[in-house]
């Protein structure tokens, strides 16, 4: 089963959309979108990469303190003056061959409509859980569709927050090391250094033989 190393801290987030058709440019129409999915007080790192902390688990949205750092996963999808445009992102609860169980996301942004983006980001999951030889056990997912005012820029921003991923860093779960998707590096190998024959010492004063011709003059 899933390794325990650190504990068995469990890992909290939850899924928001939020869409802003009326910034005066790309940045404040992101800003407004901050706020409205309640991070425009937090300070935010964006993660990368598809694998979730071990014994991540859906909660609903909670309030966020003033000034907290907060891991989220983004899709920010951008459109301008009448344009549409979608972003989305979802999760899925699984368990490898061996029973252990994980927890993965992916993200996407498009330019069609709510339906098909949904479809895209079901995909997208679907594929992530293939590459990994992993069994889904539930998913969710959160798309959010944004038409730009005229001659205004807007912003659809779909995000996974996990307000407690950094401060589990160093103690939360981790999970064995899957052979099949690991690459061990490959042995360093051994230099071959030539060097030329060091020429042989003189003594002060003494002059240097040669068995060739003396050109001097």
């Amino acid at each position: 089963m899933a390794g325990t190393e650190g504990g068995t801290k469990s890992s909290r987030g939850w899924l928001m959309t939020a869409v802003s058709p009326w910034g005066e440019n790309a940045e404040d129409a992101f800003d407004q979108g901050l706020v409205e999915l309640g991070l425009g007080d937090a300070r935010l790192i964006q993660v990368q990469g598809a694998m979730l902390p071990l014994g991540f688990n859906i909660v609903p949205p909670e309030p966020l303190p003033m000034g907290s750092l907060v891991e989220c996963h983004l899709a920010t999808a951008y459109a301008w003056s009448g344009s549409t445009a979608c972003a989305g992102v979802g999760y899925a609860l699984c368990q490898t061959p061996e029973g252990d169980e994980c927890a993965i996301v992916a993200s996407i942004t498009t330019e069609v409509d709510y339906e098909e983006t949904v479809l895209l980001l079901r995909r997208n999951i679907q594929r992530r859980l293939a590459s990994r030889d992993l069994e889904v056990l539930s998913f969710d997912v959160a798309v959010d569709e944004v038409t730009a005012g005229q001659d205004h820029h807007g912003v659809a921003i779909a995000a996974l927050i996990l307000p407690d991923s950094l401060r589990m860093a160093g103690r939360g779960r981790t999970g064995p090391i899957r052979g099949g998707l690991t690459r061990s590096a490959e042995p360093e190998k051994k230099r071959v250094d030539t060097k030329a024959p060091a020429a042989p010492a003189l003594r002060p004063g003494a002059r240097r033989r040669s068995d060739g011709p003396d050109f001097r003059l």
